[in-house]
């Protein structure tokens, strides 16, 4: 005959069974391709078939709607002379460089808007007002105040990047249970530890939501920067290669130009944010959103 403490003991297994993660059986990876993979195949091929019908029924001229195969061509003529990939750096690694100096600026600013009430009172409607802001906007003062260098790319990828990855992270933090702070403090941790080991974990959800919005802001505001602020001083990068095309008239290198962007944003996705995402929500027992 089972007695109370028995009773007790499987009623809170059962309650740990209830709280703990349920690991999901990984699929084979060959379901994984189809799941994840076909999809994505299956909608390009539907785009470009598309294109293809549009441009052979000559709806528009030439030279604003060109043939798939010209752009592709286009595509590998400039990876054969090695223009695609010194665009690709030059683009690249600014946005990068631009993107770690944001995120060292609007983590601890997102922090003390978060946790200092008169910090808040005095800037956090400003955040979100430069979050809405164009980041273009801030390209001809740019230009005004440091000339056509390298700190006006950089400062316009700040000026995009830092009020997304704050405000991203105040939302996170503002949406921790209030018991985590006031455990760690009854633990005696300090506000550096607090913030490390407390509020950071625990609002990563929401801080990883503003990195991926930073680095989208980041990458727009590059490619702004780099199309008006021309200079042989800056090099040529992705956006001084699509106004390049723009210039010329040459719609295959525009084109070239769109789709080479497109493909540094749905790698950074793909590489970087989405593993980061698929982490922290197992980490947290979210399986079912993977």
């Amino acid at each position: 005959m089972a007695t109370p403490s028995d009773t007790l003991d499987k009623v809170g297994a059962g309650l740990d069974a209830l709280d703990a993660p349920v690991e999901a059986q990984k699929p084979p990876l060959w379901r994984r391709f189809v799941k994840t993979g076909v999809p994505p195949i299956i909608a390009f091929a539907l785009l470009l078939g598309v294109w293809q019908a549009l441009w052979a029924s000559a709806l528009l001229p030439e030279f604003q709607l060109p043939a798939p195969v010209n752009v592709w061509n286009e595509l590998i003529r400039s990876i054969g002379t090695g223009e695609a990939f010194s665009v690709l750096w030059t683009s690249l690694h600014r946005a990068v460089f631009g993107f770690i100096a944001a995120v060292l600026i609007a983590t601890p600013l997102g922090l003390l808007v978060a946790k200092v009430r008169v910090v808040r009172a005095a800037i956090g409607s400003l955040l979100t007002g430069l979050q809405s802001l164009p980041s273009v906007a801030w390209v001809p003062a740019a230009i005004l105040w440091f000339g056509v260098t390298p700190s006006t790319i950089y400062f316009v990828v700040l000026m995009g990047s830092v009020p997304s990855i704050a405000n991203g992270l105040v939302a996170g933090i503002d949406q921790i249970p209030p018991l985590l702070p006031r455990v760690g403090r009854a633990l005696g941790a300090g506000r550096l530890a607090s913030a490390r080991h407390i509020l950071l974990p625990a609002a990563l959800p929401g801080y990883l939501a503003g990195l991926k919005q930073g680095w989208a802001f980041s990458w727009r505001s590059l490619m702004a920067a780099e199309i008006i602020a021309t200079s042989p001083q800056l090099g040529t990068g992705l956006g001084q290669y699509l106004h390049n095309g723009s210039s010329l008239n040459d719609i295959n290198m525009v084109i070239a130009a769109i789709f080479l962007i497109l493909l540094v944003g749905i790698g950074i996705e793909l590489l970087l944010f989405r593993p980061l995402e698929r982490a922290v929500l197992r980490a947290r027992g979210l399986t079912g959103a993977l």
